[in-house]
């Protein structure tokens, strides 16, 4: 089709005005583009801060009056009177008992305390033939309670306490007293406390049980 000199330059026009409206277009910002992405532009949350312990040992400047001995030893305050107290009551049970009461009820009661080797041991010599008619024989009651004296060792993972086990005994014959004085081995199991040895004081034993 032949187009005139006027259709021509109306052709020509209107291409350069569709041109350069394009060009005008793509000289505009693209809003989609250049919206900030929340999730590039968003702050981490600060990590939460380590749990502040204290160093071991002391290394302040030592001072009498502020000196806490329980820093440089394996246990508290808490754990010392805890183990004291339960030693404590051991001797005491230890030293409680009736001619006329079964043995084995005799083991029940130091159960509590002790461990299950030790609880053998004590059962296994509270039925001794000869002691248990001994106490027959002298119709005895005895009534135990007993006196922590000092601590004589403390290991990692136990403590050895000295305690004076004393006696009211009541016998056929009469009324007397009696003491003796022990070596109490307590170890801490689990958070528990148990005796873990007890020997007379004169005979010494080891103290930690690993």
């Amino acid at each position: 089709m032949d187009l005139t000199d006027r259709q021509r330059k109306l052709l020509f026009a209107g291409i350069v005005v569709a041109l350069a409206a394009v060009g005008v277009y793509l000289t505009l910002p693209n809003t989609a583009s250049s919206k900030p992405n929340p999730a590039a532009t968003t702050t981490p949350p600060a990590a939460a801060p380590a749990p502040v312990t204290s160093p071991p040992g002391i290394s302040s400047t030592v001072s009498p009056d502020s000196f806490d001995i329980y820093r440089l030893l394996p246990f508290s305050q808490r754990d010392f009177a805890t183990a004291a107290d339960m030693v404590q009551r051991f001797t005491a049970v230890y030293g409680t008992y009736r001619y006329d009461e079964d043995p084995a009820a005799y083991g029940q009661r130091l159960r509590p305390f002790v461990t299950d080797e030790l609880l053998t041991d004590l059962e296994r010599s509270a039925a001794t033939p000869g002691l248990v008619d001994q106490r027959k024989h002298d119709q005895a009651v005895a009534t135990g309670s007993a006196v922590i004296d000092s601590i004589r060792d403390i290991e990692a993972n136990s403590v050895i306490f000295v305690v004076t086990g004393k006696q009211q005994l009541g016998t056929a014959a009469g009324p007397s007293e009696d003491s003796k004085r022990y070596a109490v081995t307590a170890t801490r199991d689990g958070g528990v406390w148990r005796v873990f040895a007890f020997e007379p004081a004169d005979a010494g034993q080891a103290g930690d049980t690993g």
